[in-house]
């Protein structure tokens, strides 16, 4: 039985989200969760049944960043080189669904950070039925308002953070390699996931040609957005 591409994106959820706490970046904490039949009220008939579904935690204080809130952030070297962060982790999980149009970034105003969330379309898509591709710069946070008003606080430490991000890239991936084998593990019968797929799918984020491809690919695009 061939699996809904609903179920896919879950499984996009569950892994993006692993790999960006493996990763290091700030991102809700999450666990799947049971819906009751009762919070399906005014829903059609099919949902009073529910299989485990992808529960984020609610976070306070925070700005859901869009066109026209992204100047409440602090400009600051510290949070471009967060951004940065993020956008090095999207090109790796080919996620095209953080854009101009859809940051998928709070602001945490207390603490001063930029928070990720919603992978649902790593892999460049929901239905695993393509390999995955390099994104393009339009794809990308790079070609964002938000990206523009951090970068005028970088000066000529761009390539100091460059440096670093390169150093941090491999570290990541180390964390990350681990969890192949979990994410399988963890996936809900009910989802009809054939596992075999999911972990060829997470297994071609390893690919030595895939992780070269990605940091050259990151620079470019990066370059060009910087210019």
């Amino acid at each position: 039985m061939r699996s809904s591409s609903a179920a896919y994106k879950l499984v996009c959820e569950l892994t993006g989200t692993l790999m960006a706490k493996a990763w290091q970046l700030d991102t809700p904490e999450i666990s799947l969760v049971r819906i009751k039949p009762e919070h399906w009220s005014g829903l059609s008939s099919q949902h009073s049944l529910s299989a485990p579904a992808f529960g984020s935690l609610k976070l306070e204080g925070v700005v859901d960043i869009t066109p026209s809130t992204y100047n409440e952030v602090e400009s600051t070297t510290v949070i471009f080189r967060q951004l940065l962060e993020i956008a090095l982790f999207d090109f790796w999980v080919a996620n095209e669904d953080r854009n101009a149009n859809n940051a998928n970034l709070l602001y945490d105003v207390v603490h001063g950070n930029l928070v990720s969330i919603d992978y649902g379309c790593i892999f460049n898509t929901a239905t695993f039925d393509y390999p995955m591709s390099q994104l393009t710069a339009t794809d990308t946070i790079f070609c964002s308002d938000l990206f523009r008003h951090l970068s005028l606080s970088v000066n000529n430490k761009v390539e100091q953070m460059l440096d670093e991000l390169k150093l941090s890239y491999a570290k990541n991936l180390k964390r990350c390699m681990p969890l192949r084998k979990q994410i399988v593990t963890d996936l809900p019968r009910e989802w009809n996931v054939p596992t075999a797929v999911v972990f060829e799918k997470v297994d071609q984020l390893f690919d030595q040609s895939w992780i070269a491809g990605v940091w050259d690919n990151f620079m470019e695009c990066l370059t060009e957005n910087l210019e």
